[in-house]
């Protein structure tokens, strides 16, 4: 059921969830760097409360807002109204949709490598510009997960994330994953 916590999973605190949402202006920078337009179908992983939904939807996406925590998705739902689809699901129980997409998110880091391998899976993807951990963007685009994945798919570090970009700071160093299709 959406919004349940498994055994082991942490409670709803903002510590405990690890939860450092993106300051509006820096959300805006990260999505002005991407190349969503208008009527694309953008997911957002890991939504929170909509940093990063937005300023998609005013440029004209048609965004999919997912959100784990039962809070934050209702707080989604309650301030994009019908204009954003928000999904109370966990991102690894997440099924792909089945018309071309692209991705603008910041995930949780700790799903950073099961993320990125499960959107590489897919043949719809179109572009990911993923907020993560300075060091498993290089990771992701420097090793044997690019290599894999050459053929179809360009990965590369785009900018970086000053620690102030979020609020509560987090203690690493953030950038942005670049996927795009060849």
């Amino acid at each position: 059921m959406p919004g349940r916590q498994r055994p082991g999973r942490p409670s709803g605190s903002r510590r405990a969830w690890g939860w450092h949402p993106l300051t509006a202006d820096w959300a805006e920078r990260v999505v002005e760097a991407t190349p969503v337009r208008p009527g694309d179908l953008v997911l957002d992983l890991g939504a929170g409360t909509g940093a990063l939904t937005a300023p998609l939807t005013r440029l004209g996406a048609e965004v999919l807002a997912v959100e784990l925590h039962p809070g934050r998705a209702a707080r989604l739902a309650e301030r994009f109204g019908g204009e954003v689809r928000v999904l109370a699901v966990d991102l690894r129980e997440l099924r792909w949709p089945r018309r071309p997409f692209r991705v603008v998110a910041s995930p949780p880091y700790q799903l950073s490598t099961e993320l990125v391998r499960g959107l590489l899976g897919t043949d719809r993807l179109l572009s990911a510009d993923l907020v993560l951990q300075r060091g498993a963007v290089r990771r992701l685009s420097d090793g044997g997960v690019r290599a894999r994945h050459a053929r179809r798919y360009r990965l590369s570090e785009g900018g970086r994330l000053p620690r102030s970009a979020f609020r509560p700071p987090p203690q690493v160093d953030s950038s942005v994953l670049r996927v795009r299709r060849r």
